[in-house]
């Protein structure tokens, strides 16, 4: 009897997948980009962010599981998860997403007015992915990268700096490249079971995926180094030295491909980036780059 608490503990925390709050980072980038990382408020004020939106999303995952349970127990690996096995009902699984998205929301609005609005935005629109829009052909893939934009867009409410157009446009094209090479991750693993388990993949190929993924991956290139020598950018930062970092994304891009193509990779963002070591130290070199170019001087003498 003692067990029963720990083990839907435990099986709750499982459902909220913990590991995909990374995809929560970006509500940092306003942080870094806004130049405001070694300023106390503005760093507690984000993390307060990255917070509310790692509840936010988790109530959202809640509310997919319920949604996708039959589908789930049909595929290989999901099949796995606590509400697909009956080990979390779907009563508890909707209090509990309720419950987050109320706590979550009232942390919101202690960050603003259009914090509170974008979080709001976020919670609706990706509680409509979970329904109807996930089986809209193109627009299931735009709505979760829009939903990449609302985290960045929040980050910059979080501390009340303007966000650039370019890292929104960044934000968009990356967050459309991660979502269909999940697509089409999802096609190849599941084969001839794939309609089955997700209806909107019959509307997909790997060769459609592969055009649209190829679209993208140069489209993100080129605006990423677009961004780093606008005249914008250069005047904000007082240095057009960001261009040196093209070589970070160039791999990253490049190595995602490589894992989705040969290593049967892509299917989880987050748990991709985690588990190849190579594809980590890329982005925390990016990330440590583009700090020491940001920032100049003011990093070594805080």
């Amino acid at each position: 009897m003692a067990e029963a608490p720990v083990s839907f503990a435990r099986n709750l925390l499982v459902s909220l997948r913990p590991a995909q709050w990374i995809k929560n980072l970006v509500v940092f980038a306003a942080l870094l980009f806004g130049r405001q990382l070694f300023e106390p408020d503005a760093v507690t004020r984000s993390i307060l962010a990255f917070l509310v939106f790692c509840a936010l999303s988790g109530a959202v995952y809640l509310v997919n599981d319920v949604l996708d349970r039959e589908a789930d127990r049909r595929h290989p690996v999901k099949a796995r998860r606590p509400i697909a096995r009956g080990a979390i009902s779907t009563g508890a699984a909707l209090v509990t997403a309720a419950g987050l998205a109320l706590v979550a929301l009232a942390a919101a609005s202690t960050l603003g007015s259009g914090f509170l609005a974008t979080s709001v935005t976020y919670l609706v629109l990706l509680t409509l992915y979970s329904g109807p829009l996930k089986r809209m052909v193109i627009l299931d893939v735009l709505t979760i990268a829009i939903g990449f934009v609302l985290r960045a867009v929040a980050g910059a409410f979080a501390v009340d700096v303007p966000i650039s157009h370019w890292l929104l446009v960044c934000t968009i094209l990356l967050a459309l490249f991660l979502a269909l090479a999940k697509r089409r991750q999802e096609l190849v693993l599941l084969a001839e079971d794939a309609k089955s388990h997700r209806r909107i993949l019959e509307e997909y190929s790997p060769y459609l995926l592969d055009q649209m993924i190829g679209i993208v991956a140069a489209t993100t290139l080129m605006g990423y180094a677009l961004y780093t020598v606008s005249p914008e950018t250069i005047a904000k930062f007082g240095s057009d030295r960001l261009l040196l970092t093209l070589p970070f994304p160039i791999y990253g891009l490049f190595r995602y491909l490589y894992l989705v193509h040969l290593k049967q990779g892509g299917g989880s963002p987050a748990e991709t980036l985690l588990s190849d070591r190579p594809l980590l130290v890329c982005v925390v070199l990016w990330a440590v780059s583009v700090t020491a170019i940001v920032y100049g001087p003011s990093v070594l003498t805080r």
